[in-house]
C-alpha cells in the first residue's frame, strides 16, 4: 500500500472539519494556523503544520500530520513549538494564501476546488491580504445575492 501524498500545507480542525491552508513558502500558513489555535475561534486545534498527508477516503478528504512533525508548529520569533493536535481530520475547506486568482468580488468558480478527487469550498486570499479576518468572515457569513 502506498503512502498518501504529502503536501506543503498546514491544517487546523475548526469545529467538526479542518481547514487545509496552502500557499508558497513565507505566505503565512503557520501564522494563520497559530492565530486559529490560539483563540481566534471558539474551537480550533492543530492537525498539521508545514507537511500534511492527504487522502481521499470514501469520498472525504482526510488530512494527517507528517509523522515526524506531529504536534509541532513553527511560531515566527520562537521557533518550533509543541502543541496538542488531532491525528486526523476531514477537510471541509481549502484556504489558499497568496493566491494569484483572488479577486475583490470573486467568480463563483474560484470558490470551489477538487483535491484528490474531492470537491471542496475554497477561500482564495490575495497576496498581502490578512488571512484571519477574511477566514473569520467566510466562516461567519453566507454569500449574498449576486
Amino acid at each position: 500500500m502506498s503512502e498518501p501524498p504529502t503536501i506543503h500545507a498546514s491544517a487546523v480542525l475548526i469545529g467538526a472539519k479542518a481547514a487545509l491552508i496552502r500557499g508558497p513558502a513565507g505566505s503565512g500558513k503557520s501564522q494563520l494556523a497559530w492565530d486559529l489555535v490560539s483563540g481566534a475561534l471558539p474551537f480550533a486545534r492543530l492537525v498539521a503544520d508545514d507537511r500534511a498527508h492527504i487522502e481521499n477516503k470514501a469520498g472525504r478528504l482526510l488530512v494527517r500530520p507528517a509523522p515526524a512533525l506531529a504536534g509541532l508548529i513553527e511560531i515566527r520569533g520562537l521557533g518550533i513549538r509543541r502543541l496538542p493536535y488531532e491525528p486526523v481530520a476531514t477537510v471541509g475547506l481549502i484556504v489558499d494564501l497568496a493566491a494569484a486568482d483572488a479577486d475583490r468580488l470573486p467568480a463563483s468558480q474560484t470558490g470551489q476546488i477538487s483535491l484528490e478527487g474531492v470537491a471542496l469550498p475554497r477561500l482564495a486570499v490575495a497576496p498581502g491580504q490578512l488571512a484571519l479576518p477574511l477566514l473569520q468572515a467566510f466562516l461567519g457569513s453566507s454569500p449574498g445575492a449576486n
